[in-house]
């Protein structure tokens, strides 16, 4: 097999050490020299020293959780790297070392076999940070607001079945009152915005429960848990919208999109970035982010066609883009939803709008304009384009000379 790089070194990243192996061509002669080394600055600045001495040219390492991100950050600009997918470069089952990890990177690295992962630069993994911690907050935020509702229900306080939303200014001005000690009906249930959509009786009736002192601490600590979360949240927005400001004009252009909003196009250049070439087809993103249909077929048969994981933070978010676009009226998008779903499913619609809302990404991004809305009628059109060619065949297979025209035009 063709030797690509004749000097490459394979990296096996562990949290406190990392093993490399410096593979060398000399002569048609393979040499190899595993050392180890500590993951503290000095060890890594003592692995760049080594490897530029040795005059590698092209490093590959394993992408194993976040320990790889440091090596990468002393080794940028001074090599070519590649970050490979650890599933993707697995070794010979019952041949398990550091030493062999490393030397098994390193042939593949020599043969050209190992296909890179996408690192975004710099500014975009900055981004990526913040917005995927915005994301863990609010969850966090979603997981105290169950509790508190727990903590209603053990005390019989129906709260949650008369108001919506229990966070919101009325059911903070009535938790808050709760917390404090207060046990009159009708003043709590005073607290209630007239707009509630619950009558003055219905809220009444709802907060008479059992709210012991045990039920007031826990929700006065949950509710400062989420009031913290939430000015933290708001930190994050704050910082997001500064480092976002030199994509401001592509955010714009992505919130054109049936169901993207504008925290959703702050995740997709966060997860993806501006850049798109580092994609050479719309149909290579799909592929990337997992949105496509496996492929598992043997003797003939085809197996299974489920996704793979592919981008879980971009995935998860594209999923939610297309609900909202299923709902988004006279559009291509729901047209496509509505149709897939009468064969498919709601599920496998959804992730296919999804598949078609990230290819409408690939193409705003990279020619940099809005998206283009092809309307509900775009599948019945193509339909009925589709239907008078398969007629017009069928009847010149029958020995007839047929010729079609347009209503409108004749």
């Amino acid at each position: 097999m063709e030797v690509l790089h004749p000097r490459c070194a394979g990296i096996d990243v562990h949290k406190d050490s990392v093993s490399v192996c410096l593979r060398t061509v000399e002569k048609g002669k393979i040499h190899q020299e595993v050392k180890t080394f500590s993951t503290m600055t000095k060890g890594l600045l003592e692995l760049l020293d080594w490897l530029e001495k040795a005059g590698c040219t092209h490093v590959a390492m394993e992408s194993t959780g976040v320990y790889w991100k440091p090596v990468w950050h002393v080794l940028e600009g001074h090599f070519q790297l590649l970050l490979a997918n650890a599933t993707h470069i697995r070794n010979v089952p019952g041949r398990k070392s550091d030493v062999s990890d490393a030397m098994w990177i390193a042939d593949l690295l020599a043969h050209g076999l190992i296909h890179a992962s996408f690192i975004p630069p710099k500014p975009i993994q900055e981004l990526r940070d913040l917005t995927r911690t915005r994301k863990q907050l609010t969850r966090e935020i979603v997981q105290h607001t169950l509790r508190i509702q727990r903590v209603l229900e053990d005390s019989n306080v129906k709260l949650s079945s008369v108001i919506t939303d229990i966070l919101g200014v009325s059911g903070r001005k009535i938790l808050k009152a709760l917390i404090t000690g207060e046990t009159n009906l009708e003043v709590l249930a005073s607290l209630g915005n007239p707009r509630l959509h619950c009558t003055r009786e219905e809220l009444t009736e709802a907060l008479r429960g059992r709210i012991t002192n045990h039920h007031r601490f826990l929700l006065r600590h949950h509710l400062t848990l989420i009031e913290a979360l939430e000015r933290t949240v708001a930190d994050f927005d704050s910082q997001i919208g500064r480092v976002l400001e030199p994509f401001r004009p592509e955010v714009e252009l992505l919130t054109s999109i049936p169901g993207v909003s504008e925290i959703a196009a702050q995740v997709i250049i966060a997860e993806i970035g501006v850049d798109m070439k580092v994609f050479p087809t719309d149909t290579h993103l799909v592929s990337w982010a997992g949105l496509c249909p496996g492929m598992n077929e043997s003797g003939g048969k085809r197996l299974s066609t489920r996704l793979r994981k592919g981008a879980p933070w971009l995935k998860t978010l594209l999923v939610q883009c297309a609900w909202a676009a299923a709902r988004a009226k006279g559009t291509y998008l729901q047209a496509q939803f509505l149709r897939l779903r009468a064969r498919r499913g709601p599920k496998k619609a959804a992730v296919a709008v999804a598949a078609s809302i990230l290819t409408g990404v690939w193409h705003i991004l990279d020619a940099k304009v809005p998206w283009k809305e092809l309307g509900p009628e775009h599948f019945a059109g193509r339909e009925r384009a589709v239907m008078a060619r398969r007629l017009v065949r069928r009847i010149k297979e029958l020995g007839y000379d047929v010729q079609i025209q347009d209503q409108e035009a004749a």
